[in-house]
Parts: structure tokens; C-alpha cells; sequence
């Protein structure tokens, strides 16, 4: 096991943030395909902490049940009707205050809507707190623009000396551009006592954890350790913020790619989410969207206009234009344009979903074609079978689904029409316009009979434009 570099982490969760405007609680809304609160708990994990609290009040039901999905060994606390963060680390700490081992550590406590925030930044700062001998330590960063934060107001000796909100703040200080981040470490006894007579006299009438630092000073120096990257410290409180820090975690991840051999034509219109993996000499157009664990293989193209979710995409394929979802698709194979393949499907190499394709658990074998407007579902297509456009495997029969079975080197003429379940054999070719409903042997030819009528000397009456 791993030996802890803190005590505790308290992770900051209940707020309402009614400037989201939604009926997600704001930590539950994603960001590069995680959630605000599953980034900052496994940059937490990344530290190890003995013990990991996470406070909820807020829709408590729906975060604690994500939080322990993130982490089952957390403890979840439920913060009373009391505001404020200093209420939520005091509904913290008497739930895990018996389990605090200074031997283990200090206590971290972090919001939960930092979802830039790294490990590394976390350890650095853990690391100045214990060099600088600390009673407690507060990550700050220093903004252009830090209307809306916390300033950081510094003593002669450089030791942070309070805190002052934003509605708080006089003239001079309000000018101050070194901001808190709402990301603290504290000596687990200097916690328990700066924590105890928090009192509510302030503009906003909450209990500030902040206020708890200035009791800190008397137990030791409070220190600050600035972030080197201010985009990492910065917190969401709408959606606006939501996309900025969005654009720049994406722009980063594609940056990250191109420097691994990735060619992104355009990384302002590629979005691609953390656990997406890219092979060397993958190519990604303009517009295309890589989400979940999506895998992409070397020398594969992905776009223009693509979206990619937790597919699996081998050397050399081609995806164009098309909507991909929980599918295998083969090397060397050809999907799109305007291609919608849904969950489950298995294309070997050299294959092709065509223009206007739709498939759905649908396998298709080495070389086998599905060029244009078919929709394949529950069905096994075996080897160099082309089947012509306009063809329908009807898997449904309004109660059940059923399978189509097409064997090898099949000629499937256009508007072919499988009434499942069928078996067609292998060798098989079928007519233009031909319903199967039965099973067809081998080598066989089958169709259907559609008598061709025509009327002679047909007039086209025009209909009256209605008044």
C-alpha cells in the first residue's frame, strides 16, 4: 500500500450554485467526460489520503451516490442548514476527527469545482506546507482580473495574514490581485481548534473558512504557495466559466496529442475526452468528436464531422462523416459519409458501411460490403458478401428481435428485404426487390415475384389550391 501523503482530504461538494442555472448540481456537470467531481477526487486520490470526506447538502442523494461511485471507501457527510464552507469542514471533521494521524499527514481541504486542478499542483503545495514548517498552507494564484475572489492580504513577512471575500473588501483591497482558491492544508490540530468559534458576522452570513486561518496564525505561520498555472486554480461557478475552462482542458489534451504524432487539422473544433487513446499517424479532421475510451489505431482517419463513442478503430480505417458508438471497425475499413453505426457492432478489415448505413449488433466478416442506405441490425454478414443499397434486415417483430444470418460471397440485390429470423446460405444471390422470409441453401439464386402493372393514357388531375 502506499504511504500517505495526507491524514484527510475534506472535499468541498454541498453548494447549490443557483449560477448554473440546472437541475444538476453544478459538481455533477462534465468536463472533457468527467464530471467536476470525479476530476477533483482522483486528483486527491493522486495524494493518497488516509481518510477522503466529501460534504454534501445540495441534491445530497445524487452527489453522494457519485462521489462514492468515485471512490467507495469515502466518507460521505451531509452538511446541515448552516452555510457556509467553514459550516461544511465542521460537519467534516466530527464525523472523521477520531481517524485524524498527524503521523500520516496534514488535512487538505479542496472545493469541488476545480476541475483543471492536478496532483502535482496538489503535491507541491502539500510539500510547501511541511518545508515551510506551516500551520496551515493556502494555494493561491494571481489574476488580471480577480473580481468575484478572495484577495490574499500579506504581512511584512510575506505569511498570509487574512483573507478578505470580494463583498468584504474595501478599495484598497479590492485591488490586491493574488486570489484564494478555496484550496487549504492544515495541521490536523490547528484544523480542529481554528474550526471551533466560527461565527457568521460577514456580508454573506455563513460560516468562512477562511475566518479559520486567522485563528491558525496563532498556532503557527500561514503560508501560501502560489500556483504556477493560474488556469489550473481556477474554479466554475456557471456555465460560461463551464466552456472557457472546457476550450482550454481540450486545447491542452490536443496539444498533448500532437506531440505524440497525432495530426488535429483543427484543435478548436476537435474535442477529445481524457480516457481516448491515439496511436501515432492517427489523422483527425475538422469537427470530429473522441469520447469515453475510445481507441484509435495507427494511421487511421478520423472526419471531418465525426463522433467517436468508446469505439474501437484499427489501423488504417477511414471514418468520415458518421456517428460511431460501442463498435468494433476493422483495419483498412471504410465507414460514412452520414453513417449512424450504434452500440455493438464488429467490422472486420476491408469492410464498408456506405453512405446513409445504419447497423446495430450487426458483425460483418473480412471484405464485406454494405455500401448505402441499409440498415443492418442483429445480423452476421460472413465474408466478400456485398449487399445492395436500400436493403433491410427487419430484426423486429413488434415483440421480439431476431437474427439475420448471410453467409459468404453473397450478391444481395437493391431493396432486399430479410424478415428475421432467416438464414441465407452462402454463394446466395438474391434479386433487386426481393423479400426473404424463408432460409435459402447455398449457391442458390432466389426472388421475389412483383407482377408489373401499367396504366395506359394515366392523367394527373391537378388538385384545386384550397381558398
Amino acid at each position: 500500500m502506499n504511504t500517505p501523503h495526507l491524514t484527510a482530504a475534506i472535499i468541498l461538494a454541498a453548494g447549490e450554485s443557483t449560477r448554473m442555472k440546472s437541475r444538476t448540481p453544478k459538481v455533477l456537470h462534465t468536463l472533457g467526460g468527467k464530471t467536476l467531481l470525479q476530476r477533483v477526487m482522483s486528483s486527491v486520490g493522486g495524494l493518497n489520503p488516509a481518510t477522503t470526506a466529501v460534504v454534501v447538502r445540495f441534491e445530497h442523494e445524487r452527489v453522494a451516490a457519485a462521489a462514492s461511485e468515485y471512490n467507495p471507501q469515502a466518507t460521505i457527510v451531509e452538511q446541515d442548514e448552516i452555510p457556509g464552507t467553514g459550516r461544511a469542514v465542521q460537519c467534516a471533521l466530527a464525523d472523521i476527527k477520531d481517524e485524524l494521524d498527524p503521523t500520516q499527514g496534514p488535512v487538505l481541504v479542496i472545493a469541488s469545482d476545480m476541475p483543471l486542478l492536478d496532483t502535482a499542483t496538489l503535491e507541491s503545495l502539500t510539500q510547501a506546507h511541511k518545508e515551510q514548517g506551516n500551520a496551515a498552507t493556502v494555494l493561491t494564484t494571481t489574476l488580471d482580473d480577480p473580481f468575484g475572489y478572495g484577495r490574499i492580504i500579506r504581512d511584512e513577512g510575506g505569511h498570509v495574514q487574512r483573507i478578505v471575500e470580494q463583498k468584504d473588501a474595501n478599495t484598497a483591497e479590492r485591488s490586491v490581485k493574488e486570489v484564494n482558491t478555496s484550496v487549504y492544508v492544515f495541521e490536523p490540530s490547528v484544523l480542529l481548534k481554528a474550526t471551533e468559534n466560527l461565527d457568521a458576522d460577514n456580508a454573506q452570513k455563513e460560516f468562512y473558512l477562511t475566518d479559520a486561518l486567522e485563528t491558525a496564525r496563532q498556532f503557527g505561520a500561514v503560508g501560501a504557495y502560489v500556483a504556477p498555472d493560474a488556469e489550473l486554480a481556477e474554479g466554475i461557478n456557471d456555465r460560461v466559466q463551464l466552456a472557457r475552462l472546457a476550450s482550454i482542458h481540450n486545447r491542452r489534451i490536443c496539444e498533448a496529442w500532437m506531440r505524440e504524432g497525432v495530426t488535429i487539422l483543427d484543435p478548436a473544433t476537435t474535442w477529445i475526452d481524457d480516457d481516448v487513446t491515439l496511436a501515432r499517424d492517427v489523422e483527425v479532421l475538422p469537427g470530429s468528436f473522441l469520447q469515453g475510451a475510445t481507441v484509435v489505431e495507427e494511421g487511421a482517419v478520423v472526419g471531418p464531422y465525426t463522433t467517436l463513442i468508446d469505439a474501437h478503430i484499427d489501423a488504417d480505417a477511414h471514418v468520415e462523416r458518421s456517428r460511431v458508438q460501442e463498435t468494433h471497425i476493422g483495419a483498412r475499413a471504410t465507414i460514412g459519409p452520414w453513417t449512424y453505426l450504434r452500440p455493438g457492432n464488429d467490422l472486420a478489415e476491408d469492410t464498408k458501411a456506405g453512405a446513409y448505413v445504419e447497423m446495430k449488433k450487426a458483425h460483418i466478416d473480412q471484405g464485406s460490403k454494405v455500401p448505402h442506405l441499409s440498415y443492418v441490425g442483429d445480423a452476421h454478414i460472413g465474408e466478400h458478401t456485398n449487399v445492395g443499397g436500400g436493403t433491410i434486415t427487419a430484426n423486429y417483430d413488434g415483440k421480439y428481435k431476431h437474427h439475420t444470418e448471410i453467409g459468404s460471397d453473397v450478391h444481395v440485390g437493391a431493396g432486399n428485404l430479410f424478415v428475421a429470423p432467416v438464414t441465407v446460405g452462402s454463394g446466395v444471390t438474391t434479386g433487386a426487390g426481393s423479400v426473404v422470409r424463408h432460409d435459402v441453401e447455398d449457391n442458390a439464386m432466389v426472388y421475389s415475384e412483383n407482377t408489373q402493372h401499367a396504366v395506359q393514357n394515366w392523367e394527373v388531375h391537378q388538385v384545386p389550391d384550397a381558398e
